[in-house]
């Protein structure tokens, strides 16, 4: 049986949201505390390499939007930086359990 994409790899319960997992950030970032046993969960590697080429892709969308002075394009790009990989983490690719290495 597969397990949902909202699932906690640490405790094996659904106790994450479609919100809760899109602002769970990337596999060095703090994450979001599991509700149910505690454990810091990120977003998982596929989350990771699609948000760094994403970015890179609208980071050049952006210096060749500004250097052919297309300045209706640089807003929306900068825009969809942030929005788009939070949409695609809510709805794809699993959860895993934060790599972070921090005192906190």
């Amino acid at each position: 049986m597969k397990e949902s994409i909202y699932t906690c790899p640490n405790c094996h319960e659904k106790t994450f949201t479609p919100l809760t997992k899109a602002f769970a950030g990337q596999l060095n970032s703090k994450g979001k505390q599991c509700s149910n046993c505690g454990v810091r969960i990120t977003n998982g590697k596929g989350a990771t390499i699609f948000n760094a080429v994403f970015c890179l892709a609208m980071f050049v969308l952006v210096i060749i939007s500004f250097l052919n002075e297309l300045d209706l394009i640089i807003i929306p790009a900068i825009l969809a930086m942030l929005v788009v990989p939070r949409l695609v983490n809510a709805f794809c690719f699993r959860l895993e359990v934060s790599q972070r290495k921090s005192g906190f």
